[in-house]
């Protein structure tokens, strides 16, 4: 499959990126072809411009200047995201991707009495790899999830129907155990080892 795997961590010796080029070399030796989108590397802005929300009821979404990113995104059928999770929420950086990158016309459609969306992408796999420092019991029980919630409910709901998403969180990962660290990359390569081949 077209996998496009997005890494959002402004560290090159991090956890995170460990954790993606695992992914990389996974997908790669299965035979499927990556690309690689790293928003610090690239120094992708996370700010929506002017022109964007503008044009974000317009006729025409102006995706000028996300158009290489636009592109990567529309012709994934596999999609991984690798980030830490702050405060509960994504990086600043990813959850500017999102604002520009999965807009109009490109990972959905508005309805023309402004209500539901209408999906645009056609992802077949998901999968969400994170790290936090905080332990399960908070993220789990307490907050529940939130950044499961909203991509498995708001934004894939919204954008990919259909697609099978998983998310795998590394809690308590501030400085975990190699054994740890080696027993999340089998989690992580049991659910990419599930993707077809063809």
């Amino acid at each position: 499959m077209k996998c496009l795997v997005v890494v959002a961590h402004p560290q090159p010796d991090s956890l995170c990126r460990s954790l993606a080029r695992f992914a990389i070399a996974r997908l790669e030796a299965a035979g499927h072809q990556v690309t690689v989108e790293d928003l610090y590397g690239e120094g992708f802005d996370a700010a929506l411009t002017e022109a964007e929300r503008r044009s974000y009821y317009a006729a025409a979404f102006d995706a000028s200047s996300v158009a290489g990113e636009a592109a990567r995104l529309t012709g994934a059928e596999a999609l991984v995201l690798v980030f830490p999770t702050w405060w509960y929420g994504f990086p600043a950086i990813l959850k500017g991707w999102f604002d520009r990158v999965w807009s109009p016309g490109i990972a959905f459609d508005h309805a023309s009495n402004f209500g539901p969306i209408k999906p645009r992408l056609k992802l077949a796999h998901v999968l969400a790899v994170t790290t936090l420092g905080s332990p399960w019991w908070i993220d789990t029980l307490v907050l529940r999830q939130p950044v499961r919630r909203i991509l498995r409910i708001a934004i894939l709901g919204a954008c990919a129907r259909g697609v099978r998403f998983d998310m795998l969180s590394l809690h308590s990962a501030e400085k975990p155990a190699p054994e740890r660290v080696t027993r999340f990359e089998g989690r992580i390569a049991a659910v990419l080892d599930r993707w077809p081949t063809r």
